[in-house]
This record gives C-alpha cells, structure tokens and sequence, in this order.
C-alpha cells in the first residue's frame, strides 16, 4: 500500500499553524515553489500546500483556544487505524494527550500527543475518500 492516508504508520500530513498565514503563504511559496489552495474551513481559512500538484500539507492561522504565546509550528501527522485506541496506548506508554480525540469533519479523526521526552505529534485516521470515476 502505498498511500499515506491509508498505511497505518505512514506520516501522511504536515501542517503549519502560524500568527500569519498571509506572510507564511507568501514566504513558503517563494522558498519551496508551493501551489496553494485556500478554502474555508470551520470559520478560517484553511490553505493546502501542494507539490507537483499533489497535496502535501497544510496552513492555517492559529485555531481558538491555543495557550497565549502558543508559537506558530510545524505538526506532523501520522495515520492510524484507530485514533482512540492509539491515544489510550499511547498513555499507557508514557505520552500526555494534549488534544484529546476529536472528528474534523470530512477529514477524519485526530488527537495529539506529546511524547514521553515533550515531543508533539498528530494521530489521525482519515474519512474515507470517494475515488472520483471516470467520467461516461
């Protein structure tokens, strides 16, 4: 299997959260030539990163609710078979959930976790996508 959003352990997607998504969008495009798609999602804006014209990732401005001085970040995401049960491992190994499960809609279900040595990473397990058919 080789699509990210669908191998367990895959990391599948990486996304900035930042004070200021306009001046990210035109420093990452510059530098990495990124296409970028900006759509609204759940009262902001949220622009996928694009590569080759594969999608690769994500910007957005800082969701509601970040602790004040939250610096802006790169989170990466890895994709799971079961968000919830991969939370409740990961707390019995040693890791903090820092955003408990939630469902994003038409994206799937996600937590956070930081590791038993402070480090930050994404759980996900994604919604699955309706293959587009040929047209007749």
């Amino acid at each position: 299997m080789n699509n990210p959003f669908e191998q367990p352990g895959a990391f599948s997607w990486c996304e900035l959260i930042t004070t200021d998504p306009d001046a990210a969008r035109e420093f990452y495009n510059k530098l990495f030539g990124w296409e970028m798609q900006q759509s609204p999602m759940q009262g902001m804006i949220y622009t996928v990163l694009k590569a080759g014209g594969e999608d690769v990732g994500g910007l957005m401005g800082m969701p509601p609710g970040m602790p004040e001085g939250t610096s802006p970040q790169w989170n990466p995401y890895v994709t799971v078979e079961d968000v919830d049960a991969s939370a409740k491992l990961a707390e019995e190994l040693g890791a903090t959930i820092t955003v408990p499960p939630m469902d994003v809609p038409d994206v799937g279900r996600l937590c956070q976790l930081r590791d038993p040595q402070g480090a930050s990473i994404f759980m996900i397990t994604y919604v699955p996508q309706m293959e587009e058919s040929p047209s007749t």
